[in-house]
């Protein structure tokens, strides 16, 4: 409660109707479901109203049958937004590979990026400011020599948490998770870069 805010206007206008408008409810570092849009009322309760969103769709069912409820807060991580899906490098030489990285559990401490798959890291820089729940800007010097790679990062928060592959999270959930549902994939996200220097989708 002590971060919320009840958003009428972003970049000096009104809030668009798609965003929300008239007001939108944020709550920073929380699961999209509960910035709700087109608010009218707020009812302050002192226990769960066992929604749709709080349970079938928050409700993690983990390898051994067993489940997490109410998986609200968002767990660390970071994405490539340059170069990312459907972009294409005009050829070998230098670039800056930059991206965002965020947590619901507190600040940004690290991001690392790998150009070969994750077979080896390199520590990234945080662009300021870095906040707690907030998205953090990262930029990574790179040289590409051409051959095919494999771009990825990863996001370590102040908890020590430390984004997981898409292995380790099926590891812990069992097929049930990061295949049954979007709602908590915070696996790592790898790039492909082609010999022709076109950037597509993998999992590595």
């Amino acid at each position: 409660m002590k971060d919320g805010i009840l958003a009428y206007g972003q970049n000096g206008e009104a809030i668009r109707p798609e965003q929300g408008y008239p007001l939108r409810l944020i709550l920073p570092g929380f699961q999209g479901n509960m910035h709700i849009k087109w608010l009218r009322r707020l009812e302050i309760s002192d226990k769960p109203y066992m929604t749709r969103e709080e349970t079938s769709k928050y409700t993690d069912l983990m390898g051994d049958g067993k489940a997490r409820q109410f998986t609200f807060v968002m767990d660390a991580k970071s994405v490539i937004t340059f170069p990312s899906g459907e972009m294409k490098l005009p050829g070998p030489g230098f670039y800056e590979v930059s991206g965002l990285a965020w947590s619901g559990n507190g600040t940004v401490a690290r991001v690392d990026v790998s150009a070969d798959g994750g077979a080896s890291w390199g520590i990234a820089s945080l662009q300021d400011p870095v906040q707690p729940v907030s998205t953090t800007r990262f930029r990574f010097p790179w040289f590409w020599d051409g051959q095919p790679a494999v771009l990825q990062s990863r996001c370590t928060d102040e908890t020590g948490y430390l984004q997981p592959t898409l292995k380790q999270l099926v590891d812990l959930r069992g097929l049930n998770g990061p295949f049954g549902s979007i709602y908590h994939l915070n696996a790592i996200q790898s790039w492909a870069v082609a010999a022709d220097g076109s950037i597509s989708n993998v999992h590595a």
